[in-house]
């Protein structure tokens, strides 16, 4: 690997940390573990403004999350990171939270956009977690206040919520 690409994947890494799928869906910890990026390819500009490509087979773990996509892109201004995108057929995001509970998302396209703590998750999201499931084409969360939006544009939004486990009959 060339030193501008490692570097490059080095400044790429407290972007992409930020994509954890919210404080109250993610394992806290992950935030303070090693983040380990690779990709086939990226192309990089090494300035205050510009795009980070990675191409290719893109795998970002750091702790208990696991991002894999066809591409990610990573967009900064004034030498702050503004926006991650990740793409994919679909892109996947696996994390456990603090419960030790997975969540699982896929979509077509994933944007985090930090300046308003929004993800967007575009064509055939799916989103898993132990107590149900949404699926549509485009959802919104809000990492702020943990508001999910979805549907609109003619497309429908479906859910699964379980029950709360009870306790077994003569437990006390």
């Amino acid at each position: 690997m060339r030193r501008a690409d490692a570097k490059s994947l080095r400044l790429l890494a407290p972007a992409l940390c930020l994509l954890l799928a919210g404080p109250a869906l993610a394992k806290s910890t992950d935030r303070n573990q090693p983040m380990d990026i690779a990709a086939d390819r990226t192309d990089a500009i090494l300035t205050d403004d510009g795009d980070a490509r990675l191409t290719g087979s893109v795998v970002i773990t750091q702790g208990t999350l696991s991002v894999n996509a066809d591409n990610a892109l990573v967009t900064r201004k004034a030498g702050d990171i503004e926006e991650v995108t990740l793409t994919g057929a679909p892109a996947t995001l696996s994390q456990l939270n603090d419960n030790g509970e997975r969540m699982t998302a896929k979509a077509s396209k994933i944007v985090y956009t930090l300046s308003t703590d929004m993800i967007v998750m575009t064509g055939g999201v799916v989103v898993n977690q132990p107590r149900g499931n949404l699926k549509g084409e485009m959802i919104k969360y809000d990492l702020t206040t943990g508001r999910l939006d979805g549907g609109g544009g003619g497309g429908r939004v479906s859910m699964r919520i379980l029950p709360k486990t009870t306790k077994p009959a003569g437990d006390n």
